[in-house]
C-alpha cells in the first residue's frame, strides 16, 4: 500500500469521523470526500480473515458443553440446593447426595475422565461452577476426591492410573472418596517445610511413612490417601514424592481431629496421622526408578532441578478449577440478591429502584463475568497438550484466575448480605452460608498473597520474596 492510497483504504478512515457516511456533504470549506467502497473493503477483509489463524478465539460453547452444563445445573437445582441447609447444619459428609450423583454419572472415575478430556478445557470448570452454585459444602464433597485423583494422574504411571483411580471413587452402589494429604501444621503455603517422611526399607521393598497431615479433605474417611512426604530432607521440596496409601490395607493410619469449620461444613476436613505406615515400593507415584533418577538430578544440581514437586504439580492442575467453584458461589449470591432486590419493597417501591442497590448489583455482575473469563482463559491454556501444543503460562494466568475469582466471591457474598440487610445476616436466607463458604477461597490452594507472589514473579522475572 502506498501513502497516497492510505486515505481510501484505512478501515478507520472508512468508518469514523464527521461526514464519513456515504452521500454526506463535507463541512463548509472542507475537502471533497474521497469515494470509498465500504462493502468491497469489508468483503476483502472478511475473506482474508476467514483463515484458521483468525479463528482461535471463541466464547461460544458447543452443543455438548451446553448439555453437560445444563445437566449439572439441573442436579444442583433439584438435589443439591434443597439439601444444602441440612448438611451445613449437620456438618457431615452428604453420602446420599454423593450416591445420587454417582447413579446418574455425575460422580465417579468415568465422570472425571469425561470432564477432563476436552481440548477447550472448559467442561470441568463449567460443571463445577454449577455444582457450587448449588452449594459449596456439598459441592466440595463431590469434587474433593478430584484433588487426590489429579495427583495420581499428574504424577503416576498409566499402570498406577488403572490401579488406583477406580478405587478413589468406588462404584455407584458403593461410593468412595479419596484424600490428598499435603498440608501440615507447620507447612501450608510453604510446601518445602513438609516434615512427613518416607523411608525406603530395602529388606522388605517397602516405604515407611511417619508424620502428620492437616486440612485433609476426606482425610480419614477415605480409603485412598495420596500423601506427599519428604524422601531426602536435604533437597527441600525437590526431595519430596507422593505415595498412595490405601487405608484398608495398612496399619498405622489414623484420623485425627475433624475440624469444625467456618464454611464448607458439609465437606469433611481432618488431620491424619501416619505411624510407621508401610506401603509397597510400587506405591510411590511415578515409580521408584523415576524417583531415584529425579533425586539424583536434584543432588547433582544442588536441589535446583527444574521439575516441580508433587504438591505444586497438583495445585497447578486445579487452580483455575478452584476459581470456577468461587465463581459459582459468587453467582449464586448475586442471583439471590438480584431477585430479592426486585421483590423487596421499601418506601413504596422495590429497593432495586435505588442506585445504591442497583449499582452494587451492576458491579457484582461485572466482576463475576470478569472472573469467569479469567477462569476460562486459564482452562483453555491448561488443555494445550490435548490440542498438540505446549502450555504457555507466562504471567501466572492460573493464579490470576484463582486470585480474582476468590476475591470476587468474598466481595459478592458480602454485598449480597448488605442488600438483604438484617435478613441476609440470618440463616433463614442462604447468602449468610454463601459468605461463610466463600472465605476459604482466599486461603486454600494458595492464599491470595501467594497468588500475587506467583504473578509478580512471572511478570517481573525476579525472585520476589
Amino acid at each position: 500500500m502506498t501513502m497516497t492510497e492510505s486515505s481510501s483504504t484505512n478501515p478507520a478512515a472508512a468508518g469514523g469521523g464527521a461526514g464519513s457516511a456515504a452521500g454526506t456533504a463535507p463541512a463548509a470549506g472542507g475537502p471533497a470526500p474521497v469515494p470509498v467502497d465500504v462493502m468491497g473493503l469489508a468483503g476483502e477483509l472478511a475473506a482474508e480473515r476467514s483463515k484458521p489463524e483468525w479463528q482461535t478465539f471463541n466464547l461460544n460453547l458447543n452443543d455438548e458443553q451446553r448439555e453437560i452444563r445444563d445437566w449439572a445445573h439441573e442436579f444442583a437445582a433439584s438435589v443439591i440446593r434443597p439439601a444444602a441447609s441440612e448438611w451445613d447444619e449437620r456438618e457431615e459428609t452428604p453420602w446420599p447426595v454423593i450416591q445420587e450423583a454417582a447413579k446418574i454419572g455425575l460422580y465417579g472415575m468415568d465422570a472425571s475422565i469425561n470432564l477432563f478430556i476436552d481440548p477447550s478445557g472448559l467442561l470441568m470448570p463449567l460443571v463445577q461452577e454449577e455444582l457450587f452454585w448449588g452449594d459449596a459444602g456439598i459441592g466440595m464433597s463431590l469434587v474433593g476426591t478430584g484433588l487426590a485423583s489429579s495427583a495420581v494422574f499428574s504424577n503416576g504411571t498409566p499402570e498406577q492410573w488403572s490401579q488406583w483411580l477406580p478405587r478413589c471413587y468406588g462404584t455407584a452402589d458403593d461410593v468412595r472418596v479419596a484424600a490428598f494429604c499435603s498440608s501440615e501444621p507447620g507447612a501450608g503455603s510453604d510446601v518445602s517445610a513438609i516434615r512427613t517422611k518416607a523411608t525406603y526399607d530395602e529388606k522388605t521393598d517397602e516405604w515407611v511413612i511417619n508424620g502428620q497431615k492437616a486440612w485433609a479433605t476426606n482425610g480419614g474417611i477415605a480409603d485412598i490417601h495420596v500423601v506427599v512426604a519428604t524422601v531426602d530432607p536435604s533437597l527441600g521440596s525437590r526431595g519430596q514424592a507422593a505415595f498412595v496409601v490405601p487405608k484398608s490395607e495398612v496399619r498405622g493410619l489414623e484420623q485425627g481431629t475433624k475440624l469444625r469449620k467456618h464454611g464448607l461444613r458439609a465437606s469433611h476436613t481432618a488431620d491424619v496421622f501416619f505411624d510407621n505406615v508401610r506401603v509397597p515400593a510400587a506405591n510411590v507415584l511415578g515409580g521408584k526408578e523415576k524417583l531415584d533418577a529425579r533425586l539424583a538430578k536434584a543432588r547433582e544440581n544442588n536441589g535446583s532441578a527444574s521439575r516441580g514437586n508433587a504438591s505444586m504439580a497438583t495445585f497447578e492442575m486445579t487452580r483455575h478449577i478452584v476459581g470456577s467453584q468461587a465463581v459459582g458461589i459468587a453467582r449464586a449470591a448475586y442471583e439471590f440478591a438480584l431477585d430479592y432486590a426486585k421483590d423487596r419493597e421499601q418506601f413504596g417501591r422495590p429497593i432495586i429502584d435505588n442506585q445504591g442497590i442497583a449499582f452494587k448489583l451492576a458491579d457484582m455482575a461485572t466482576e463475576i463475568d470478569a472472573a469467569r473469563l479469567l477462569v476460562w482463559r486459564a482452562a483453555f491454556m491448561s488443555a494445550a497438550l490435548m490440542r498438540g501444543q505446549q502450555p504457555d503460562y507466562r504471567n501466572g494466568e492460573g493464579s490470576m484466575a484463582k486470585l480474582k475469582a476468590s476475591e470476587v466471591a468474598v466481595k459478592a457474598t458480602e454485598e449480597a448480605i448488605q442488600i438483604l440487610g438484617g435478613n441476609g445476616y440470618t440463616r433463614e436466607y442462604p447468602v449468610e452460608r454463601m459468605h461463610r463458604d466463600s472465605k476459604i477461597y482466599t486461603i486454600f490452594e494458595g492464599t491470595s498473597e501467594i497468588q500475587r507472589l506467583v504473578i509478580s514473579r512471572a511478570i517481573s522475572g525476579m525472585r520476589i520474596r
